[in-house]
C-alpha cells in the first residue's frame, strides 16, 4: 500500500519547502515533476503522473442515464456498510430538518457516548453523501459517520434534494437548511455551533465545497438565494473524499462526466447560457478566499475525480490556503470512488484515523483562562 500523506500539526499555511514530509529526495523528484502537482506524492518512491497522459478509468462522457445506471450497479445494500454498529454512539435517526415530512429533508445526529456528568461541547461534522448529483442516500454512510463520532465529534449524516427532478440550487439551499438546523438544534446534542467542518464525498463533497465557499464570497450565496446560517469564522475545516471541487475537468477531453451534467444542474437545463461561464458558479475552486478554512482531500487514481482533486489542491497550496491530503496510488485496490464509506479496507481505516486527527487540530476546544 502506499500513499502520499501530509502531517497535520498546526493549523497554518505552511510553505512547501518546510513541510515535514518533504525531504532532500522528494525535492529532486519534484523540480522534475509538473508545477500543477505542486509537490504531490503518488506513491513511496516519489513518482509523479502527467495529467495529460493519465487517465483514472477507461469511461468517456458519460451521459446522465448512464452514471446513473453505474452508480445503482456499485450501489451496495444499506446492511453490508452497517453492519457490526458502533455501540459507543447514540443515534437520532431521521429528523425533518425541514418539516414537510419527505425522507430527502431528513437527517441524522450521532453523538458519543460520554460518562463525564459536565462535558465540554464537541466539534460538529456535517456530512453530505454522494450519488452524482442524481443518486445517493444517507442511509449507508450511518456506519462511515459513527466512526467519525467515535473520534470524539457530533456527526450530522444529511439527505437533500437531487437531480434530476431538482438543481443544484435546491441542493445548495437543502445544505443551508441543514446549517440553519445545526446552528439552531446542535448544542442540545452536546455540540459546539461555533466548531463546525463541513464534509462529504463526491457530489456530498462538492455541495460542501460550495456551502463553505459562499459562506465567504457573498456573490455566490447571492447566486443562490442563500443567507448563511453560520458565520464563516465557525467553518473551521472542510473534508473532500473523491469530490469534484474544480468544473473545468468537466470541459476536458475524454472526462468521465458529459457537459449534460453541467446542463442538468442549471436552471432549465441551462438554456441560453454560457454553460463555462455559468460553471464559474457551479465550481468551489473558483471562489477561493485567503481565509477559507483547511481542506483534508481523500483520493486515489482510482478515483473518477482524481485529477479535479489535484487540481483543488493546487488551487489551495497557490492561495496558502493549509491542505491536509491522502492520496493512494494505482496499485491500492481497494480505492474506487468513495472507497470511504466501506470500512473493512485499511485504506477507509486510516482516512477515519486522519480524519478524526484534521478534525480535532482545527476545531479544538477552547482554552478558558483562569
Amino acid at each position: 500500500m502506499s500513499y502520499t500523506s501530509t502531517a497535520f500539526d498546526i493549523v497554518r499555511p505552511t510553505p512547501l519547502a518546510a513541510h515535514p514530509s518533504t525531504s532532500a529526495g522528494t525535492a529532486r523528484a519534484d523540480r522534475r515533476a509538473p508545477a500543477w502537482l505542486h509537490g504531490i506524492r503518488l506513491h513511496a518512491d516519489g513518482v509523479t503522473v502527467d495529467r495529460s497522459t493519465h487517465r483514472e478509468t477507461g469511461i468517456r462522457r458519460l451521459p446522465v442515464w448512464a452514471w446513473r445506471a453505474l452508480m445503482l450497479r456499485r450501489a451496495t445494500p444499506v446492511h453490508k456498510f452497517n453492519l457490526h454498529p458502533i455501540d459507543s454512539v447514540e443515534y437520532d435517526l431521521d429528523i425533518d430538518y425541514i418539516g414537510d415530512g419527505q425522507k430527502i429533508h431528513r437527517l441524522d445526529v450521532l453523538v458519543p457516548k460520554r460518562t463525564d456528568a459536565v462535558a465540554a461541547p464537541l466539534p460538529v461534522y456535517v456530512y453530505f453523501h454522494g450519488g452524482g448529483w442524481t443518486s445517493g442516500d444517507k442511509d449507508p454512510l450511518t456506519k462511515y459517520c459513527a466512526s467519525q463520532a467515535a473520534e470524539g465529534m457530533i456527526v450530522i449524516n444529511a439527505n437533500y434534494r437531487m437531480a434530476t427532478r431538482f438543481q443544484l440550487g435546491h441542493m445548495m439551499q437543502d445544505g443551508n437548511a441543514v446549517l440553519d438546523w445545526v446552528a439552531r438544534n446542535v448544542a442540545a446534542y452536546g455540540g459546539d455551533p461555533t466548531r463546525i467542518v463541513l464534509g462529504g464525498d463526491s457530489a456530498g463533497g462538492h455541495i460542501a465545497a460550495l456551502l463553505t465557499a459562499a459562506a465567504y464570497a457573498p456573490e455566490l450565496a447571492e447566486h443562490y438565494g442563500i443567507r448563511p446560517p453560520v458565520t464563516a469564522r465557525h467553518l473551521r475545516g472542510l473534508v473532500q473524499h473523491c469530490s469534484i471541487a474544480d468544473f473545468s475537468v468537466l470541459f476536458e477531453r475524454g472526462f468521465v462526466l458529459s457537459l449534460n451534467f453541467v446542463r442538468m444542474l442549471l436552471p432549465k437545463r441551462g438554456r441560453g447560457l454560457h454553460l463555462r461561464t455559468a460553471a464559474r458558479f457551479m465550481s468551489p475552486i473558483e471562489w477561493l478566499d485567503r481565509g477559507f478554512p483547511p481542506v483534508f482531500v481523500t483520493t486515489s487514481e482510482r478515483d473518477y475525480f482524481y485529477r479535479a482533486n489535484l487540481n483543488f489542491i493546487e488551487a489551495l497550496r497557490a492561495r496558502k490556503i493549509w491542505v491536509d491530503t491522502l492520496i493512494y496510488g494505482r496499485r491500492s485496490v481497494n480505492t474506487k470512488h468513495t472507497w470511504q464509506q466501506d470500512d473493512s479496507h485499511p485504506e477507509s481505516q486510516e482516512v477515519y484515523r486522519r480524519l478524526g486527527a484534521f478534525v480535532r487540530a482545527v476545531a479544538p476546544r477552547a482554552v478558558v483562562a483562569v
